[in-house]
């Protein structure tokens, strides 16, 4: 799993995600999901999540079902197997459940939704599921399947009948050598308790006897006579069964081509639909995506916060700000504006929506972490060694286009030396020109910020006088730790906060601090990376005198942006000349062939003629076999292909004059 994903937390997001998909293609593609780099296919996914949400919100949830067995199912048939009465009311069910979901298809294709059409795509296979219905009940072959199993099965309750009566008739005429008073089932036969001594005076097969001896279970012959006449009869039985079942199953295969494409349509659906029901939980809306680096969130949330405790943010970072400093006081509220922010964005660019009432965030090339302590007892690391290596590894990956994540910046070590490393550190995100968000308590790193035209500071909000948190940002202001004056509301004698300012400042009024020391008198060219002492620092690419070398750049992925779209009406246009009457077509994902019959409208939607129906469809779905130009002569007239032989005569007769009320109907 990507590191990145785990400290972000998005991982926890796909697992309600997960949970809210039906089918095991969409849980894995889920499962495997990564931030999208194309910007015209992550706007695509944008679309389909906006539209999937709005057909839930105005159709109700889909009734899509999760194919659990299909495929083994579909691979026994294949193999010439026989299905079972269980299997064959499972693919019953499957195709009852596609009809439902091609019904609920075309409600939303009222509304207009792309999506709906997809309906296309499905085929109920009517046949096989009205066979499977009349001939399969409660797991097993009915009764009534065929005329022949029905007569079978009446004769075999009659013989088991005649078997009981037999058997009974024995009984009442032989009462005195009885070990009791009713007939047993021994092995499958009927059989009925006999004195030992009086095996011989009943003509029949000794089944069984008791425990202790004294009683034998005997077949009478006459009831043995019904028995073998039974077994004839069940014989017929599960080979008329097996009849049928072989006929259902040779029936499936004849449709296995459209129920493969059913499965498939189905997945992406579900897919689709997940992102819609995900959107819907934690209210999201959809963001704008852009490639100018710009990260605009107005009331965003942590999507795995309680809404209604859950403090709203606001967020806006644009050229030529490339890196945001937030400061201010543990619990805050820091660390989850970082995660919030992030994490919006890359949910963005996995085609999700974002819990926010409006957004627009920049794609990222890659998503670079740095939260928490990262102690390690079995690598031997420290909470700055842990630091340390992974922010070197950050730089080692970071490019312009990453988003830079880092909490506590130069924290867990001498603070002096951490703060100069810090600013080493914003010195290397600077000149990379990644977007950076960092939090710090350090004073001189705020000064650092508020002199750098590409940094700017930011800072929680605090009650002073309630030493409350407020948990808003407030973007072009430094923040304080308040480190003193929580200390002094959680009961720290002024004996000890005197000290402590004392040490600080030099001053024994905590109240009353100096203003801070320039850094620039510390450090010199804040521009320059500080000395700073390395010689017991297990640092990377070290050689051999005790320098070191500047990690070698590792390129990443890089994104696609998305060429200027023209207008509407342009567009349509140029889909209209693209495809014209009589042109030969691949229709997709199958590449079946068709006719255009009808060109494109100004949504880029046309009419295919397929070799059983027209179909709507998107210009995008199809590709161009042969053209009309190369199939017809000049004026040819298509009515000949796509008209009936009435609707022709009555356009002939509409031609040559007008017929009272008669409407020219529309061939489908």
């Amino acid at each position: 799993m990507n590191n990145s994903e785990h400290i972000l937390e998005f991982d926890k997001i796909k697992q309600i995600w997960c949970d809210l998909a039906m089918t095991d293609f969409a849980k894995q593609k889920i499962d495997t999901l990564t931030p999208c780099l194309n910007e015209s296919e992550l706007l695509t996914w944008q679309r389909e999540t906006s539209e999937a949400k709005n057909m839930i919100e105005k159709c109700g949830n889909p009734p899509v079902i999760s194919f659990a067995g299909i495929p083994d199912i579909l691979n026994t048939a294949q193999k010439e197997g026989c299905l079972t009465p269980e299997q064959l009311e499972t693919v019953g069910r499957t195709l009852a459940a596609i009809r439902r979901l091609q019904d609920y298809l075309n409600r939303c294709k009222v509304f207009g939704f792309s999506l709906a059409y997809y309906e296309e795509n499905l085929d109920p296979c009517q046949e096989v599921r009205e066979m499977i219905d009349t001939q399969i009940r409660n797991g097993q072959v009915d009764d009534h399947a065929t005329k022949l199993l029905l007569s079978i099965r009446n004769e075999m309750e009659t013989a088991n009948t005649k078997m009981h009566e037999k058997a009974d008739q024995i009984m009442r005429t032989n009462k005195n050598i009885l070990a009791d008073h009713f007939s047993t089932l021994r092995n499958g036969h009927i059989c009925i308790p006999i004195k030992k001594e009086y095996r011989y005076k009943i003509s029949g097969s000794v089944m069984d006897k008791s425990s202790t001896g004294n009683t034998v279970f005997i077949e009478p012959a006459a009831v043995q006579k019904q028995y073998e006449a039974l077994q004839l009869l069940q014989i017929d039985e599960e080979n008329e069964e097996m009849r049928i079942r072989y006929t259902l199953t040779a029936l499936l295969l004849d449709h296995i081509e459209a129920f493969t494409q059913n499965i498939r349509t189905v997945e992406k659906l579900d897919f689709a639909f997940s992102k819609g029901k995900l959107s819907l939980e934690y209210d999201g809306k959809e963001p704008h995506i852009n490639t100018t680096r710009k990260i605009y969130l107005r009331d965003a949330r942590h999507p795995l916060m309680d809404k209604e405790v859950c403090v709203p943010l606001r967020f806006e970072m644009e050229d030529p700000i490339r890196g945001i400093i937030i400061t201010g006081p543990n619990t805050g509220g820091k660390t989850v504006t970082l995660k919030t922010v992030a994490l919006c964005c890359m949910m963005a660019q996995c085609g999700l929506h974002v819990p926010c009432r409006e957004a627009d965030l920049c794609m990222n090339s890659n998503y670079l972490c740095d939260i928490g302590d990262g102690q390690s007892l079995s690598e031997n690391l420290s909470t700055f060694s842990a630091h340390l290596k992974n922010i070197l590894n950050i730089l080692n990956e970071v490019n312009p286009e990453s988003l830079v994540v880092l909490d506590e910046l130069g924290s867990g070590t001498d603070p002096t030396e951490g703060m100069g490393i810090a600013v080493a550190v914003l010195e290397e995100l600077k000149k990379s020109q990644a977007l950076f968000l960092v939090t710090t308590h350090y004073p001189e790193i705020k000064q650092y910020a508020k002199e750098e035209s590409v940094i700017q500071n930011a800072r929680m909000d605090f009650d002073k006088e309630n030493l409350a948190p407020l948990y808003q940002l407030i973007i072009g202001e430094a923040g304080e730790s308040c480190a003193f004056s929580i200390a002094k509301r959680l009961g720290m004698p002024d004996d000890m906060l005197k000290n402590a300012a004392l040490a600080a400042y030099g001053t024994a009024h905590p109240n009353q601090l100096p203003k801070m020391e320039n850094p620039h008198k510390k450090l010199g060219n804040i521009h320059t990376k500080p000395d700073i002492p390395h010689e017991n620092l297990d640092l990377p690419h070290k050689k051999p005198g005790g320098t070191h070398t500047k990690p070698e750049k590792r390129t990443g992925p890089r994104i696609q942006k998305q060429s200027k779209k023209t207008n509407t009406v342009a567009s349509a246009q140029k889909i209209t000349q693209q495809f014209h009457l009589g042109d030969s077509v691949f229709v997709y994902p199958d590449k079946k062939i068709g006719i255009v019959c009808q060109t494109a409208n100004e949504k880029g939607v046309l009419r295919v003629q397929m070799p059983d129906k027209k179909i709507w469809i998107n210009h995008k779905r199809i590709k161009l076999n042969v053209p009309a130009n190369e199939l017809y002569p000049e004026d040819y007239d298509f009515s000949i292909i796509f008209d009936s032989v009435e609707t022709r005569k009555l356009r002939h007769q509409m031609d040559r004059k007008y017929v009272e009320d008669t409407l020219i109907p529309e061939d489908d």
